[in-house]
Formats: structure tokens, sequence, C-alpha cells
């Protein structure tokens, strides 16, 4: 078994991207199922059809806006009209699904994807209202934070919250964004999982505790993990809802399956729950961690394995760059 410290900072990226797309495609046959329903047949492996009528391995919008911003970021160092771009053309011509298909948009991502496709710039697109706080920014944020994780806090957190701000404007999202990240960072330097939570608990609250939204995080700066219920555990599409269920989820379990399927088996948004609990996992354990047979199931292994270490290489030779 690895230690933390014995996994590469590769292996975690590489865990990172693919332990999304895995909790992803876990989750996305279930989604929208209540929980209890859920759990008369609890999910163990990767199932077929089931609420989009999809084949096994096909992952949903997290993936395929994930993918899209993985493959932005390879070819650009950070560029808000190149990634509003790739995710109208997700939206309008299926780019980085898992078979062609588009068959499921979130209705504040949406908005914000035609506003580009009408004109408007990336960085005016996003909707910024209070109703708007859907996770749909937080399940693809992740190659931004991993991509940036070296770089200095407020260089850091602006490149993520410009990067939410595309679809998800409201400043509660693009906090959620920035805990989110203060969170991998950590992992990536090798923290177990409490002690990263800890870290970015002072940085967020250094960062953010000035915001009129501060008050919003009260659950995830305060709230004991560990030993918290699963009746407390909330598991909508509301953004702070799934960043508070994916720590949950990994403070609760010492493996990326257990971690998974832990998340997937809440219900509700079980997609994105498993999308961003998976992607944790995957940076807290390792590329190694996640079960071979789930990525032997998913659609176009070829392609996002070349993406993926095209980016885990990029993100390698930045990172020495930034810290000397």
């Amino acid at each position: 078994m690895n230690t933390p410290n014995s996994i590469s900072k590769k292996d975690r990226i590489l865990g990172g991207l693919w332990g999304s797309l895995v909790g992803d495609a876990l989750g996305m046959p279930v989604e929208f199922i209540n929980r209890a329903v859920v759990q008369l047949n609890p999910v163990n492996s990767m199932r077929e059809y089931g609420t989009h009528d999809q084949p096994r391995g096909t992952w949903s919008d997290d993936g395929a806006m994930i993918l899209c911003t993985t493959d932005s970021l390879v070819n650009h160092e950070f560029n808000l009209h190149d990634l509003g771009e790739r995710f109208v053309c997700w939206m309008k011509d299926g780019l980085w699904t898992a078979n062609g298909e588009v068959f499921d948009v979130g209705g504040t991502t949406s908005t914000a994807l035609l506003r580009i496709a009408k004109g408007i710039p990336a960085d005016e697109s996003g909707v910024n209202v209070e109703d708007s706080n859907g996770n749909g920014s937080l399940m693809r944020i992740l190659p931004v934070v991993l991509r940036f994780a070296a770089e200095p806090i407020p260089l850091f957190a602006d490149r993520v919250e410009k990067a939410s701000a595309i679809t998800h404007a409201h400043h509660r999202s693009q906090m959620a964004c920035v805990f989110h990240g203060m969170f991998v960072r950590r992992l990536l330097l090798g923290e177990p999982p409490n002690a990263a939570l800890a870290s970015a608990r002072t940085e967020f609250a250094a960062y953010c505790s000035q915001s009129g939204e501060f008050t919003c995080f009260r659950q995830i700066m305060e709230d004991n993990l560990v030993s918290l219920p699963e009746g407390e555990v909330d598991s909508t599409g509301y953004v702070l809802h799934t960043l508070h269920a994916s720590l949950w989820c990994l403070l609760t379990t010492s493996n990326y399956k257990d971690c998974v399927l832990k998340a997937v088996n809440l219900g509700g948004d079980t997609d994105t729950t498993g999308c961003v609990a998976g992607g944790l996992a995957g940076i807290a354990f390792g590329m190694r961690s996640i079960p071979a047979e789930w990525i032997s199931q998913l659609a176009r292994k070829g392609d996002v394995d070349c993406l993926f270490h095209e980016f885990a290489e990029l993100c390698e030779e930045t990172g020495m760059k930034s810290t000397g």
C-alpha cells in the first residue's frame, strides 16, 4: 500500500483527473434518485443505462467540461475565451462527450454558454444571482486548480474565480471553488485529508473572511466531518452541499473505492458528488488506488489517457518553475 508521501505529484494529478471521470460515470446512472431508493440497491460497480439511458462507462456534463478545461489548459496557459468556446462546442456539438451525445446541461451553465454563443465575452457571461449557486463550476474546476496549484494564493485564487465565473459568477460559487482548490493544494503536497482540511480552513479564512458570503461556509469551516452522521450530509445540486458532501466522503473513508461509492450512494446529484469526491480521493490516494476495472470500462480511454498525461507533464514542468 502506498503511504501518502510515497505518491508522486504526477500520480496524484492523474489520480484526480481519472478519479473525477470514474466517479462521474459511477454516479450518472442513478442521478436524481432519492437516497433511500439508491441504498435499497447500492451502487458497487459501473452500471449501464439508468437515469440517462447511457452505456456503461459514460461520463456526464461534469466529465466533458473537465476534459474541455484540460484540453484548453494544455493548449493555452489560461485563456477564458478559449475555455468558453470549448464549453459552447461541448454543449452544441458534443466536444469531449463520451459517446457524441449531450444529455444533461444545468440551467445556469446553459444560460451562460448561450450568452457566449451570442457573442458575449466569457469574462462577462456568467450568471450572478443568488439562486444560480448550483455546482456547475465546482464540478469542472479541478484542472484549473491542478494547473496553478504551485502559484501564490492571490494568483491561484484569481484564476479559479475567473474560471468559475464563465458560468457561475456569484461570489459564493467562486469561493466554493477556491476552498476546494486550497484543499487540493494541500493534498498535492501529501498532507493527509484531516491535515489538508485544517490547512485549507486556515488559508480560506485569511483570504475570504471579509466577504459577505463567508458566513455561508459555516458547515464547511466548522463541522467535525469525521464524526458527522450521514443524515446531516446533503447531496443536492447546491454548490455548498456538493463541497460538504465530497469532503465528508473523503474524511470518513481510507481509500478511493470506498470514498467514491459512499458519494454516489448518497443519492441526489450523484454524478457530481461522485465526480468531486472521486477527484479528491484520486489525489489523496493516487492513480493506482482507482480500480483498474473501472478505468477500463470508461469510454474513449486512449484519447483521455493521452490528454491527461500531456496535462500532468505540463503541471510538473510549470510547478518546478513556480517553486524555483
